[in-house]
């Protein structure tokens, strides 16, 4: 049994990516019989509560007083490795908290050794406004005090070994830990025909599908390739599902009236009711500006459950994208290359576009899967 810390400034009830990750890494590690210790921010709201994991809410913003509430609880718990999960801005201090990277450096590795999973490393350096150029300094040189102390460097995607290695020559070799679906492999067939005739009262009529949070920069791809996937099939629906999908769908038949009543919204969901309407869909539409990569959970719910999904290619994929059989995929983010790439999945017999909906399964099973990570994480390879 290993005892575990995890450090992370983003946890449930809090919503978001790396909070739901951290959540699924934990709850992974206490089922396999380790010992999970969780340091976090306080938060509103009602407490996560897993078996076998243990949360300290953490006074202040990562500021002294929450070192050394740190340095208190884990001189308490003794763990045999700290996990960090690495996001610059999670951490307080407008994303330049360099006191909080000085104590990963000097303080936490005293205790235990120091893993850290980057999922973002640095933001990106300009000379103007100079406040680009603070955080892109201040963010640097939290990177090098953090990383070139650890043990261990696991990064989301591969672009960001090539980062790490100009920026901290001293840090080890950067390890890539896909980060895999928060949304279950599983749901009710009875809920996912219901959602279904909720969306698509039709059978006939195809109802396509997408999912993510419906934020920026993602939001200035979707509405494009939506708009022009709906307007390329007169007759197909398209569903948006996840957090702000609601808000999305208004802006998005108000900029083009002749959408309306053909895009409609979940809005915000438990996670045990959003595969059922991924599950629904005939395919997810997942487009990305800076392209599809093992970092984005919006494309790996639709693997995850089988439903076949057209995305595309950009500067942070990495290679298996454009080899994989497992994802129809454009060479760009351009709605209208988007668009013919959905429409071709469409236009499949039912039983192709099954097909390519389980070698999609298949695929996440063996390269994003959280058993994947808890692997890596325990030194099974």
């Amino acid at each position: 049994m290993t005892r575990w810390a995890i450090l992370t400034g983003e946890y449930p009830p809090q919503p978001g990516g790396v909070s739901d990750y951290t959540r699924l890494v934990a709850r992974g590690l206490a089922d396999a019989g380790d010992a999970v210790e969780v340091y976090a921010p306080a938060s509103p709201g009602p407490e996560s509560a897993d078996p076998g994991v243990t949360v300290h809410r953490l006074p202040g913003n990562f500021g002294p007083r929450t070192l050394r509430a740190l340095d208190a609880g884990l001189v308490r718990t003794r763990p045999d490795r700290i996990l960090i999960q690495y996001v610059p801005h999670a951490y307080g201090w407008k994303a330049m908290n360099l006191p909080f990277a000085a104590w990963v450096a000097f303080r936490a590795r005293r205790t235990a050794p120091v893993w850290v999973m980057a999922h973002e490393v640095v933001f990106p350096f300009a000379w103007r406004p100079l406040s680009h150029a603070l955080l892109g300094g201040a963010t640097a040189l939290m990177a090098r005090l953090v990383l070139a102390t650890a043990e261990r460097v696991f990064v989301s995607i591969p672009a960001w070994e090539s980062r790490i290695r100009r920026l901290c020559p001293r840090s080890p070799a950067a390890e890539w830990l896909p980060i895999p679906s928060n949304v279950p492999a599983e749901a009710d067939p009875e809920e996912v025909v219901a959602v279904r005739r909720r969306y698509g009262p039709d059978a006939d009529v195809p109802l396509a599908g997408q999912f993510g949070t419906f934020g920026e920069p993602v939001g200035d791809v979707r509405g494009p390739a939506v708009a022009e996937f709906l307007a390329r099939r007169p007759v197909a629906r398209m569903l948006l599902v996840g957090r702000g999908s609601d808000r999305f769908a208004r802006h998005l038949t108000a900029a083009h009236p002749s959408l309306a009543g053909r895009v409609s919204a979940s809005g915000e969901l438990a996670a045990d009711r959003l595969s059922a309407h991924v599950r629904a869909c005939d395919l997810m539409l997942q487009p990305y500006p800076d392209g599809v990569s093992s970092r984005r959970t919006s494309v790996m719910a639709g693997l995850a459950n089988g439903v076949s999904v057209a995305t595309n290619l950009g500067v942070l994929s990495e290679p298996l994208w454009a080899r994989t059989t497992g994802v129809a995929v454009a060479a760009s983010p351009d709605p209208v290359l988007l668009a013919a790439v959905a429409g071709r999945i469409l236009d499949l017999p039912p039983a192709d576009r099954a097909a390519l909906g389980r070698r999609g399964a298949e695929l996440y099973a063996e390269r994003f899967s959280l058993g994947n990570t808890l692997r890596r994480l325990r030194g099974g390879g």
